[in-house]
């Protein structure tokens, strides 16, 4: 297996990054979307069905396989013989960044949730606060891999 992963690696580290470009570019949308529907939707509307269409289609249709196909092609990428020295700190600072990452995902998806049922009860204000998060994760992760500490 480790020859398969050594000799496909460039391809391997490629599918990875267009899948975490993907996963982020929803999580950083769901949250956004969720701002004007808590500001702009009240529930029933024909605005709130529109803003729920919208949320599922980029949940199930983006996010999820952007987020299954990141976590195949990263694991991957850590079981390629040489890529990864686990006595350093920065894979754990990673993997850690990329469960929280994983745990803002599930939460969003709940959130969308909430909206489905008509039980939203955050604010606009606090969907802007955690649209933030995936930011923070995310710099977390790049500063993790490219400077190695």
């Amino acid at each position: 297996m480790g020859d398969f992963l050594a000799e496909t690696y460039p391809w391997v580290k490629f599918l990875h990054v267009i899948s975490v470009i993907s996963w982020m570019a929803g999580l950083f949308y769901l949250p956004r979307l969720f701002v004007y529907h808590a500001e702009e939707a009240g529930s029933g509307t024909q605005t709130d069905a529109l803003f729920q269409i919208m949320e599922r289609r980029l949940l199930r249709a983006i996010m999820n396989p952007a987020m299954i196909a990141t976590w195949i092609f990263g694991l991957m990428l850590v079981m390629t013989p040489g890529i990864v020295d686990w006595s350093m700190v920065w894979p754990w600072t990673k993997a850690a960044s990329v469960v929280a990452m994983t745990w803002f995902h599930m939460w969003l998806a709940a959130r969308r949730k909430d909206f489905a049922a008509g039980q939203n009860q955050l604010t606009g204000r606090r969907y802007r606060m955690m649209n933030e998060v995936p930011t923070l994760l995310m710099l977390v992760i790049v500063a993790s891999v490219i400077v190695k500490f």
